[in-house]
């Protein structure tokens, strides 16, 4: 009995559960998935729950794609770094990109470097082609007065025009540094360059400013090298006794060297009354070729000064001291427009230290065409006599 009342009440609660489950159907699928994860992965409640679960998952996934680049970027610097010139400032950047060398400095690229690059492209654009004979070489020099001697013997190999008397521009300054160098001035004492080194006469412009003060030395180096005005007339105004004194110590000079055709009124040549000719500039480099500090300035290709606390490069106004089969022992440049383009330099052609003077040649390269034609003039001392004799 008891047993049939068991199966009539399962019989009657079966119909219920199967009504229930009818009107529900997703009820029992909901329970079974609590995990919204499992439901949409990209949900706000998926993320939330992992982040509960696991430190590490709070970084989004976006991270793992910015570390990876990061990594492989730092993978990358070596390679970057090992591709940056020796000698190296080139500090290689977080980013990976190299950062730019200080301009301006000598050997360091940046300003400098295009420099050297614009000065050498100068020098060779200048190298006139070999001529046909010496006798068409001498017939294409553009200066106006060429002269040639060799200083060992004296003998003149070469000369055009060489009696006369000219203006000669900057090439005075190797004058004021003769003066200088042999009045034993301490070199290291500053300088300063005030409203009276500004040039009234011709108004050239110049890179030392009002208030620079440099050594006496690096005013004697930039002065001969570069052919800075300024430097060159601060020099004569801080001789003992004043410009005067420097003045008369220049003219007194050119007497004692047997210049006697020579006359100097300032110390840097932008006046055309500082006049010489050709054998007197000869003599002139023999005495500064006895003076090695003369010797080094003159033919620096360049020098780095500090000027009001920035580093500046200075050049040597003639590009043949750049070029490595020339060998030049004292060089300098000069021009106004009453002298010319001019260049005198004692340089060591054929086994021979030879005086080369250059004045008032036309264009502002042909000084230097006209000193390549004049060695390759003395280089051929076969033909060289042949001219000499009329032949």
């Amino acid at each position: 009995m008891a047993f049939s009342w068991t199966r009539a009440i399962a019989k009657a609660l079966a119909p219920l559960a199967l009504a229930v489950c009818a009107l529900h159907p997703d009820a029992a699928m909901a329970a079974k998935n609590t995990d919204p994860c499992k439901t949409n992965a990209k949900s706000a409640a998926c993320k939330a729950q992992q982040s509960k679960k696991s430190p590490s998952a709070k970084k989004p996934a976006s991270s793992k794609s910015a570390s990876a680049k990061t990594s492989s970027a730092r993978k990358a610097q070596p390679a970057a770094s090992k591709k940056a010139p020796k000698g190296g400032k080139q500090a290689v950047a977080r980013s990976g990109s190299a950062r730019k060398p200080a301009a301006g400095k000598s050997g360091k690229g940046g300003k400098g470097a295009a420099g050297r690059r614009a000065a050498a492209a100068a020098a060779s654009a200048a190298m006139p082609p070999p001529a046909v004979s010496v006798r068409a070489e001498a017939a294409a020099l553009r200066s106006s007065t060429a002269y040639v001697q060799d200083l060992e013997s004296s003998s003149v190999l070469f000369a055009k025009n060489e009696n006369v008397v000219r203006p000669i521009a900057s090439i005075s300054k190797l004058m004021t540094a003769l003066v200088v160098v042999d009045a034993n001035l301490p070199m290291d004492e500053m300088l300063e360059i005030t409203d009276d080194d500004v040039d009234s006469l011709k108004h050239t412009t110049s890179r030392l400013r009002v208030g620079t003060r440099l050594s006496r030395g690096d005013m004697l180096h930039l002065a001969l090298m570069s052919s800075e005005n300024r430097a060159a007339h601060a020099l004569g105004r801080n001789y003992p006794g004043g410009l005067p004194a420097f003045v008369a110590a220049m003219n007194a000079k050119a007497r004692a060297l047997g210049m006697t055709n020579t006359h100097f009124i300032e110390p840097t040549g932008l006046s055309s009354e500082n006049v010489s000719s050709p054998r007197d500039l000869a003599r002139l480099l023999r005495a500064a070729s006895q003076r090695p500090l003369i010797h080094r300035y003159s033919t620096d290709s360049e020098y780095e000064v500090e000027i009001n606390k920035r580093t500046q490069t200075f050049r040597n106004t003639n590009l043949l001291v750049r070029k490595p089969d020339w060998d030049i022992k004292i060089s300098k440049t000069g021009f106004i427009n009453e002298a010319g383009e001019c260049l005198v330099m004692l340089a060591r052609i054929n086994g021979r230290d030879l005086a080369i003077v250059l004045l008032d040649s036309q264009g502002k390269l042909s000084r230097i065409g006209d000193a390549v034609r004049i060695r390759r003039i003395v280089q051929n001392e076969v033909a060289l006599a042949s001219l000499q004799s009329g032949g």
